[in-house]
């Protein structure tokens, strides 16, 4: 089954004493690896000086390949009506809706493209699964 990583896994591997090959090395045991363009967004917003440089390997490689899954208007109004459901059980106000939209645009393009999404971020991923039924997982040995 297809997999992409979320932007917690890469950030993990990329900070100061992550471990890059072992991404690498997982990457290319994964068939096939989608790279997310909000996990693309995520990692620029967050990248500086070397790291940017990776993200924009990462940008080109997955272009190249093809694989760049991103929401479409069917994902951002599901999302939409995940984080409403969410805000109404858990009580989030307006800004812990706004920090959950990512990671449902993230899922919900996911569940449309049968990818399972491989997240260091349980807690959220595990919400937003309760109101539409997606693949996660916590990332093996990363």
């Amino acid at each position: 089954m297809p997999v992409l990583f979320d932007a917690s896994v890469y950030i993990a591997a990329l900070r100061p004493g992550g471990d890059r090959e072992r991404l690498l090395q997982r990457s290319a045991e994964e068939s096939p690896l989608w790279l997310s363009s909000v996990v693309l967004e995520e990692l620029y917003a967050g990248a500086q000086g070397t790291a940017t440089r990776v993200v924009e390997r990462l940008e080109r490689d997955f272009e190249r390949a093809g694989r760049v899954l991103t929401p479409n208007r069917t994902d951002w109004v599901t999302a939409g009506k995940v984080l409403s459901r969410l805000a109404g059980k858990y009580g989030y106000e307006q800004i812990g809706r706004a920090r959950l939209t990512n990671d449902a645009l993230i899922a919900m393009s996911a569940a449309r493209a049968g990818i399972t999404v491989l997240t260091a971020n349980a807690r959220d991923f595990a919400r937003i699964a309760e109101f539409r039924a997606f693949a996660w997982r916590l990332p093996a040995n990363l």
